[in-house]
């Protein structure tokens, strides 16, 4: 496939807007950590968050438990053999890479989620667990499927067992998101069934199937999360990753026109159910495959969820690779993303995009990274506003003036007074209009700076002329406080 050359051409008229998710997964499930001295693993993920800096990210899901175990320093859980290469073993020389992740993220003003997988608990039968692990505790809440083992949803004792687990996380650490990804009952293989009939038999008395007692099942742990969070952290969002089809048409004329695997039928998530009871604060739909795609066009799904958000904030899963590795129809000499950041950008419910995965991006496969850099993610972006959440703005920032020191002049200003959490402001948007232009604080390309200092470094050398620099501060959710300005002469 033909590397894009960066022009004009793949733009389009709302290639930059001022408000767009733009998000990255860095798992841990591949092994890229396993077994690494602490050392080498910090200088992987620098390198990875910086080239995701570079490349406009603001916001990093970061893979925290894969299998009821934890890249963090729990007390509930072992440390992860992701991590280490052994279960329980704590990672020498000792340190917590969520909180290492957490401050590295805040320092490049990117929001942090923590991503858990609720109902795995071994990726492999044979896998050694640590006397300490849960399958070990209380074996009898777990069943063994396809050479895996899982949570049983069916019992509320798991369902309290991973609220405790999230409790912990969400208390202890400044995370500004909860994640799931597509596990939820597990993936069907080689025709057979999960083994929960005498369960369902106990417990499933009232529902018209197995299918709805098993997605009712699901649906309790997606609202006891979502209350969890409301009520310990109101600030903290929680949003999945499903899938990316919800029911094909086959199944339900309401279903989208494809012919695959289903979240509704295969999974037992009711991914529409959650967004529409406000279960879930944003939802982003694995989209992994390409336009023209015969069982799964990418186009046609992006329409689909586009036009079922639910009045949840939509994003949509890229997979790099497969946007790469396939020509535009209409185009052959170039790859998709294009096409694809065209159509995704075309709706407005759909408010940004989450890369899959990290790595590709690191490695510029495809020239992807710097098309993100130089074309879609030219100029900053603030991430949405979940007015749903909280649609009160800070107050304006106070005291902005200009100091003159040793190493130039710094726009300095205080931080807004704030009464609650909520009404903190976290981080400051620093706008730069020549002396006479329109204040239009819509037009990304006017953004010097965002970030969670109060002060900002004005250029020494260089430039000169007579400038008004604006200054905003946003809250946890990125509510916008109104403007203040300041007239500089450099």
């Amino acid at each position: 496939m033909a590397l894009i050359s960066l022009n004009v051409s793949v733009m389009s008229q709302n290639a930059n807007p001022k408000r767009e998710f733009r998000g990255a997964w860095i798992q841990a499930i591949n092994g890229q950590f396993k077994g690494k001295p602490t050392g080498e693993v910090q200088r992987m993920l620098t390198q990875q968050l910086n080239a995701l800096q570079e490349a406009g990210i603001n916001a990093i899901i970061f893979q925290v438990r894969p299998e009821a175990d934890a890249l963090y320093a729990s007390t509930l859980e072992p440390w992860s053999r992701y991590l280490t290469g052994i279960q329980g073993q704590a990672p020498s020389p000792y340190w917590d890479p969520m909180a290492w992740m957490i401050e590295e993220c805040h320092k490049r003003n990117m929001e942090f989620h923590a991503w858990i997988n609720p109902y795995r608990a071994k990726t492999s039968a044979s896998a050694q667990t640590d006397a300490r692990h849960i399958t070990n505790q209380h074996p009898e809440w777990f069943i063994p499927y396809n050479n895996q083992l899982f949570f049983n949803p069916a019992l509320p004792e798991c369902r309290e067992y991973i609220l405790q687990i999230l409790t912990d996380i969400i208390t202890r650490y400044d995370v500004d998101a909860l994640h799931m990804d597509d596990y939820f009952y597990p993936y069907p293989a080689n025709g057979l069934d999960f083994p929960d009939e005498a369960d369902y038999q106990r417990l499933g008395g009232g529902f018209a199937s197995k299918g709805d007692w098993r997605r009712n099942n699901v649906n309790l742990l997606i609202q006891d999360i979502h209350n969890l969070v409301r009520r310990l952290r109101p600030w903290v969002k929680f949003g999945v990753s499903p899938f990316g089809i919800y029911r094909n048409q086959k199944s339900d004329p309401l279903g989208s026109d494809t012919n695959g695997l289903q979240n509704y039928d295969d999974l037992y998530a009711d991914i529409l159910l959650w967004a529409r009871n406000g279960w879930i604060d944003y939802n982003i739909p694995q989209i992994y495959w390409h336009v023209g795609h015969p069982a799964a066009d990418y186009g046609k799904l992006v329409d689909w969820w586009a036009k079922n958000a639910e009045n949840r904030p939509l994003f949509i899963g890229q997979s790099i690779l497969n946007t790469v590795q396939n020509p535009d129809p209409s185009n052959p000499g170039q790859h998709q993303m294009p096409l694809k950041m065209r159509l995704q950008r075309s709706y407005q419910t759909i408010l940004g995009s989450c890369q899959w995965y990290t790595q590709n991006i690191v490695d510029n496969v495809g020239n992807y990274a710097e098309l993100l850099k130089q074309v879609y993610h030219k100029y900053p972006a603030i991430p949405p506003a979940f007015d749903f959440m909280d649609k009160k703005a800070p107050k304006k920032v106070r005291k902005v003036a200009v100091v003159n020191t040793f190493d130039g002049p710094v726009l300095m200003w205080t931080a807004p007074k704030a009464k609650t959490e909520m009404d903190k402001a976290v981080q400051y948007v620093v706008y730069r209009f020549m002396n006479g232009e329109p204040l239009d604080l819509e037009d990304p390309s006017h953004i010097v700076a965002i970030t969670r200092d109060a002060f900002y470094n004005l250029p020494a050398h260089g430039e000169s002329g007579n400038f008004i620099y604006v200054v905003t501060a946003l809250d946890r959710l990125h509510n916008e406080s109104k403007p203040v300005k300041k007239k500089i002469k450099l």
